[in-house]
Parts: C-alpha cells; sequence; structure tokens
C-alpha cells in the first residue's frame, strides 16, 4: 500500500461545502507531493447533482474550481480507500461513526486543527438559502482550516 495520504470531505448534500472544500484543497495541495484528494460526498446526498451556482462562484472567486462535479453519497468503498476523512460538522461524524464505525479512527472535523474566538473543532455553517455573504464566510473558513489540516498531515500528526 501507498504512503499516499488520500482524503475525503464530507457534507450533508455534496453541492455546497464539501466540494468547496475539496476544491480549496485541491488548490493548495496541487504540488504536495503525497497527499491526493479522493474528492467528497454527502451523507445524504443525491447522486449526480451539481455544485450550486453560489459554489461554483466561490471557488471562481478563489482561483479554484472542480471540472465536471457531480455530487455522490459516501459509501465504504470511498471511506476504505481514505486514509483522512474530514466532515463539516459534529452531526456528519456521528453519522459517519454510525454507518460506518469501523472507519472512525479516520474521522475528523475540517476545524479539528483551527482555533476560531478561541475554541477548536466548531461545525463550518451550512451556507445553503443564505446569500452570498454566507458562502464567502464558509470560503473564508476553508481558507484557514484546510492549511492547517494540510500542516498536520505532512507532519504526521493525524
Amino acid at each position: 500500500m501507498s504512503d499516499s495520504k488520500r482524503i475525503l470531505f464530507v457534507c450533508t448534500g455534496n453541492t455546497c461545502r464539501s466540494p468547496m472544500a475539496e476544491g480549496i484543497f485541491r488548490k493548495l495541495t496541487a504540488d504536495t507531493a503525497g497527499i491526493d484528494s479522493l474528492g467528497s460526498a454527502g451523507v445524504a446526498a443525491y447522486d449526480g447533482d451539481r455544485i450550486s451556482p453560489e459554489t461554483a462562484d466561490e471557488l471562481a472567486r478563489r482561483d479554484s474550481s472542480i471540472e465536471d462535479f457531480r455530487s455522490r453519497s459516501v459509501n465504504k468503498a470511498m471511506l476504505e480507500s481514505a486514509t483522512h476523512v474530514f466532515a463539516m460538522t459534529g452531526a456528519h461524524l456521528a453519522m459517519l461513526a454510525g454507518q460506518f464505525p469501523e472507519y472512525q479512527r479516520k474521522y475528523y472535523l475540517v476545524c479539528d486543527f483551527l482555533e476560531i474566538d478561541g475554541q477548536v473543532g466548531l461545525d463550518v455553517p451550512d451556507p445553503i438559502g443564505m446569500g452570498r455573504r454566507a458562502y464567502e464566510q464558509v470560503g473564508e473558513v476553508f481558507e484557514h482550516a484546510i492549511p492547517a489540516l494540510v500542516a498536520n498531515i505532512v507532519d504526521g500528526e493525524i
């Protein structure tokens, strides 16, 4: 088995937060050896949906994109292949642990390595239906959280 770290991002519907995290992660790690993106998935996703227009706009604003993206439901094969699974909320972690407890050692929150207002491990808020500013705020969280989680992976902390 390869020493490569294989990362999966998980949210609810796989059209907003996890694809945005995936796009920002891919851009940040494009030249990082040993870290690969397995993409993203949702705990309650409909397979085949496109990312939300607001997510696409936010990724473009950050010089990131995901070509030919289609949403997908998280499954055992994805979790088996992943070395690290980053969920957006504690509720997503609980759903993963309930449905796939055998992979629990791989599960983390995206914000487990970022302090916000004196707290670590906060949930990434769901921007759906909240307007453009909500998507910008989620993008801002990822701009800080993803470099922190990558640093922990590269340093072998997780």
